[in-house]
């Protein structure tokens, strides 16, 4: 059989779309940046841009990252693909979705002449609608967090190195957005390996200094914590 090449060719750009959240002040966080051109000026968005030619998924994900918004080398996760044809209102567009997670406080936020500002949003608080089809981008990606928190150790991305086993717990509180029993979690938690004491106490309060812990293992693997 012979292929006329002819009827390959195809007009679609290939892009990367990056979910990035941090647990700060009690609440999920998502960064966004605000677009400064058109077709969607003034609104929020997720960091994101096309693939340039030769370039690897991961490596434009990470790229784009670090250029508009100063994130780097941080949790990154291929999330889904995106697909519709009216996701974007220049061309046909395909959008691999990723999604990233940072400690509180971790970053140093920075964007291009490109955009209007960066910054991080409380997921429930954040300016809506967001560009593109980005508000099910960030749907999709809220619940895969959710999933993965559950299973894997990746809570690590989202702390300090040291942190307490209440600042732990509010933590997972915070992102599976429901309320865990003290006594069955801290009882979880250790007699899983999950973490081990530093050896240190937390500073400043009025009460006994409460111990600080690490993740025994800050590398991503299966744990089933619930």
């Amino acid at each position: 059989m012979v292929t006329d090449h002819r009827r390959l060719r195809q007009n679609i750009g290939v892009a990367v779309d990056n979910c990035i959240f941090t647990v700060l002040e009690g609440c999920l966080q998502v960064l966004l940046i605000q677009m400064k051109r058109g077709p969607f000026e003034d609104r929020w968005a997720l960091p994101g841009g096309l693939v340039e030619d030769g370039e690897a998924l991961d490596a434009a994900a990470a790229r784009i990252l670090r250029e508009q918004t100063g994130v780097s080398h941080v949790y990154l996760e291929q999330l889904y693909t995106f697909d519709g044809r009216k996701r974007d209102p220049y061309n046909r567009v395909v959008s691999v979705a990723y999604f990233s997670l940072v400690p509180p406080g971790g970053v140093e936020l920075q964007t291009t002449e490109k955009y209007r500002a960066v910054r991080f949003w409380n997921l429930d608080r954040r300016p809506r609608p967001l560009a593109y089809d980005h508000e099910d981008i960030l749907t999709y990606a809220q619940k895969r967090l959710q999933s993965k928190v559950q299973y894997t150790n990746v809570m690590f991305s989202l702390l300090p190195s040291k942190f307490t086993l209440s600042e732990l717990q509010s933590a997972y509180e915070t992102v599976l957005k429901r309320s865990l029993d003290k006594r069955n979690f801290r009882k979880k938690v250790l007699s899983l390996g999950l973490v081990e004491a530093s050896g240190e106490r937390a500073t400043g309060g009025r009460h006994r200094p409460a111990m600080l812990y690490r993740f025994e293992n800050t590398q991503p693997e299966v744990v089933e914590v619930f």
